[in-house]
């Protein structure tokens, strides 16, 4: 009688290396300091850019350190349910999980407050870069947030850059810049030249190349080595690239509710629907979609479209 054929797990397409914590929000529009109730959720940039990824269709698998406490196990369980692989996801009993908290001003503001520092993934090193790798993906997502951890994580996002364009695998740089952590911005540009897809923030630009005008960001980004560039603007939309140069994108949102995680939405869809062969501006397009969801509801991957929804945004553009 024939035996069953046990196959190894196919190779994700994109593997993201980054911090998760578990976010709690003020309810109600409360002030942190007076408020009775919070909601929880769980967020990171990189794994908000997975989630999307998963969204459409994609393998989609994270890298990461969680401690062995009940906000790891949040961790790993949210991950799982957005379709995100966790078996590279290392469990530390050493260091705790990160945690963040969050308010909605009167005005509309924002103001996070992060209990980041000594958590288990700021602990990353060359060994993590080293198990991202080992599962051949196609694409590996790296970002300056992941960097700015400390020096250990700085030095798993560069391992990773530079051995996976050694092994020919994709690299997606992510700048994430954050004014409250460590600069890195001499790293990143050093890794331009290992860089596939850059995805950045229109007010990042000036960081990395000196300037925010799409043109110009668009030709010194490939001057110094990248493969192609997606400038992100918010409210004003995106640049994608053509051979004729940048085209603008007008935003898909039509209501903002909470825009903390539209970019990592768009980066998520843009580089999953490059990787399925679909042009850049049908890539950027899909990407507005999914932010404009994501900006439409409170959360970091609350409103990314549902699996059917994702289906045919995805046939749209192919």
């Amino acid at each position: 009688m024939p035996q069953p054929v046990n196959r190894a797990p196919a190779p994700p397409d994109i593997v993201g290396l980054g911090e998760a914590m578990v976010l709690f929000q003020a309810a109600g529009g409360a002030p942190l300091d007076t408020c009775a109730t919070t909601s929880v959720h769980v967020a990171g940039a990189e794994l908000n850019l997975l989630a999307a990824a998963a969204r459409t269709g994609a393998r989609a698998a994270f890298c990461s350190r969680v401690g062995a406490d009940p906000f790891g196990r949040r961790v790993l369980a949210a991950a799982a349910a957005l379709g995100v692989d966790t078996d590279l996801v290392a469990t530390d009993d050493g260091f705790p999980t990160g945690v963040f908290f969050k308010e909605v001003r009167p005005d509309g503001a924002r103001r996070v407050h992060y209990y980041r520092a000594g958590s288990a993934a700021s602990t990353m090193d060359e060994d993590d870069a080293d198990r991202a790798l080992a599962t051949s993906p196609r694409l590996v997502a790296v970002s300056g947030l992941t960097a700015a951890l400390g020096e250990g994580p700085e030095r798993a996002v560069v391992r990773l850059a530079r051995q996976a364009h050694a092994r020919g695998v994709a690299v997606a740089l992510d700048p994430n810049l954050r004014p409250g952590l460590r600069p890195v911005g001499e790293t990143l540009v050093g890794l331009l030249p290992y860089t596939a897809y850059l995805v950045l923030g229109r007010d990042e630009a000036p960081t990395l190349f000196g300037t925010d005008e799409p043109a110009e960001v668009f030709a010194r980004a490939r001057a110094a080595g990248v493969g192609e560039v997606v400038l992100k603007a918010g409210a004003d939309g995106c640049w994608y690239a053509t051979d004729d140069g940048p085209v603008h994108l007008p935003t898909a949102a039509v209501r903002v509710v909470d825009p903390v995680g539209a970019g990592d939405a768009f980066a998520g869809a843009y580089l999953a629907a490059r990787l399925a062969g679909i042009d850049p501006r049908g890539a950027a397009w899909l990407g507005s979609q999914f932010a404009a969801g994501v900006v439409a509801a409170p959360g970091d991957t609350e409103g990314l479209p549902d699996p059917d929804r994702a289906r045919e945004l995805v046939s749209s553009v192919r």
